[in-house]
C-alpha cells in the first residue's frame, strides 16, 4: 500500500483513538527509521521509550526468531523457561525478589494496585488507599486512570473507581499530612513522563523512605517510562537510594514487543496466590526472549552509562537552544528522558522537526519530550539539535 491507501484505509476502518501523523514508516534500523516512500527519520522517540536498544537490535531479533521457531505460546497452566529466566533477571537487577508478567505498562499498574490492596486486607485494613500525584500518567484502564493525577484522561469515562488520594508531586508537606490508617501503598513515578518530565526531588524521595519507615506503608514506583537504563541508572530509583517494595515497568523491557511487569519483595508479593490475578499472555516465551536479550544488550553495551554520558551532553546542547530562544522557558529531565518546557502550545513544532527529519513528540501541550535509543551517540545528538534550532527559527517566525 502507499502512504495514502493506509491513510485512506485507516480513516475508514479504525478507531480514530490517536491524533495522527501522516507519517507511515516502514523499517527501522538503530536510531533511524524510514517512511513508505523511503525517506530516513532520526528517530529521538523511540516508539515512545520503548525501543531503547533501538530499532531491530539484531540480538533481539535473533532471540525472537530463534523462540518463535520453537514455542510460540505455551499458557500459564505450565511453566515457561523464558518466563522464569526473564523473572531471575529483573529480581537480580533490582534487588526485589518476585514478578508478576502481563501485556502492557496499564496492566502491570492494574496488578501493582491490585496487589497491594490486597496485601493491605491481609494486614487489617478495611479500605485500602493508595496515594498518588497531580501530574502523573499511569494508564488508560479504568483502575489506573483513576490513579492518574490528569482529569483531561479521565473526562467521559467517570465514574472511575474510588480508593485514590491526589495530591500535588514533590510536596514533602503535602506527602507527610496524606497518609491516614487506611492509606496502604503510595505509587509515584520517580519521573513523570506524560506530564512534562518532571524528575522528583531528593527531599521527596526521601520522605517516601521516611513514611514507609514510619507507618509501614509500601512503596510502589511506576517505571515503565523511566526504568531500564533510560535516566543514566538501571531503575530511576537508584538516583536517589530509597528502594521500592513493588517496581512496575514495561515498555522498553520487550525491545519492540508487548510486555508489562512488577517485581515485588518476598512479603509483598505474597497475597498474589493461584486464582487471584493471572494473564492469557503474559510472559509469552517470545515477548521474554525478546525481554532477555533487551537486557543483555543493555548490560553488554555499557548503554546505562552511555545514556548518562550522552544525556548530559544532549542536556547541555538544550540549555545552549535556550540560551537562543527565549520561547524554551526550562530544560528537564535526566540521562535519555529530556524535556523543553515552552512557552506556547508545541504541536506545530513537532510539525516542524518531522518535516526536516527528527522525530519528537510533545507532551503536556507545552514540552518537547526526547526519548531517543540508548544507543545514540553525540554525533546524532548534534544532527537532532541542529534539526532543532532550524525549526525553532520557523516556529517562531510562525507563531
Amino acid at each position: 500500500m502507499t502512504g495514502e491507501e493506509v491513510l485512506k484505509c485507516g480513516e475508514e476502518y479504525l478507531m480514530q483513538t490517536y491524533s495522527r501523523s501522516p507519517l507511515v514508516p516502514v523499517k527501522g534500523r538503530g536510531a533511524r527509521v524510514w517512511d513508505v516512500s523511503g525517506r530516513c527519520y532520526l528517530d529521538f522517540l523511540s516508539g515512545i521509550a520503548v525501543n531503547s536498544v533501538g530499532h531491530c537490535h539484531p540480538r533481539v531479533v535473533a532471540a525472537i526468531r530463534e523462540q518463535a521457531g520453537e514455542l510460540l505460546h505455551c499458557s500459564n497452566l505450565y511453566w515457561s523457561g523464558p518466563q522464569v529466566k526473564l523473572a531471575r533477571e529483573l529480581a537480580r537487577l533490582s534487588g526485589l525478589d518476585r514478578a508478576f508478567f502481563c501485556n502492557s505498562g496499564a496492566e502491570a499498574n492494574e496488578a501493582a494496585i491490585k496487589l497491594v490492596r490486597k496485601y493491605g486486607y491481609e494486614h487489617g485494613k478495611t479500605c485500602p488507599e493508595i496515594v498518588t500525584f497531580t501530574n502523573s500518567f499511569h494508564g488508560r484502564t479504568l483502575g489506573t486512570l483513576a490513579a492518574t493525577g490528569q482529569e483531561k484522561f479521565s473526562k467521559g469515562f467517570t465514574p472511575l473507581p474510588g480508593g485514590f488520594r491526589h495530591i500535588p508531586f514533590n510536596d514533602v508537606e503535602a506527602l507527610r499530612g496524606a497518609v491516614t490508617p487506611e492509606t496502604v501503598a503510595i505509587l509515584v513515578e520517580p519521573v513523570q513522563g506524560e506530564g512534562g518530565v518532571y524528575p522528583a526531588t531528593p527531599e521527596f524521595m526521601a520522605a517516601l523512605g521516611e513514611i514507609r519507615a514510619a507507618h509501614g506503608v509500601l512503596l510502589v514506583y511506576d517505571e515503565i517510562q523511566c526504568g531500564l537504563g533510560r535516566t543514566g541508572k538501571m531503575f530511576a530509583f537508584e538516583h536517589y537510594g530509597v528502594r521500592p517494595d513493588v517496581l512496575v515497568l514495561a515498555k522498553a523491557l520487550g525491545g519492540g514487543l508487548p510486555i508489562g511487569a512488577i517485581v515485588a519483595r518476598d512479603g509483598v508479593a505474597n497475597p498474589f496466590q493461584p486464582g487471584s490475578h493471572g494473564s492469557t499472555f503474559g510472559g509469552n516465551p517470545v515477548a521474554c526472549a525478546a525481554a532477555l536479550a533487551v537486557l543483555q544488550v543493555i548490560r553488554e553495551e555499557s548503554l546505562v552509562e552511555k545514556a548518562e554520558q550522552v544525556g548530559w551532553y544532549f542536556k547541555r546542547r538544550l540549555e545552549e537552544l535556550k540560551g537562543r530562544f527565549q520561547l524554551i522557558r526550562e530544560v528537564r529531565g535526566c540521562g535519555l528522558m529530556l524535556g523543553i518546557e515552552l512557552d506556547r502550545p508545541g504541536k506545530e513544532l513537532v510539525a516542524l522537526c518531522e518535516e526536516r527529519g527528527l522525530l519528537v513528540n510533545c507532551t503536556a501541550e507545552y514540552v518537547l519530550r526526547f526519548l531517543p535509543p540508548l544507543i545514540i551517540g553525540m554525533d546524532e545528538v548534534d544532527e537532532a539539535v541542529s534539526i532543532l534550532a532550524e525549526a525553532l527559527q520557523e516556529f517562531r517566525k510562525a507563531c
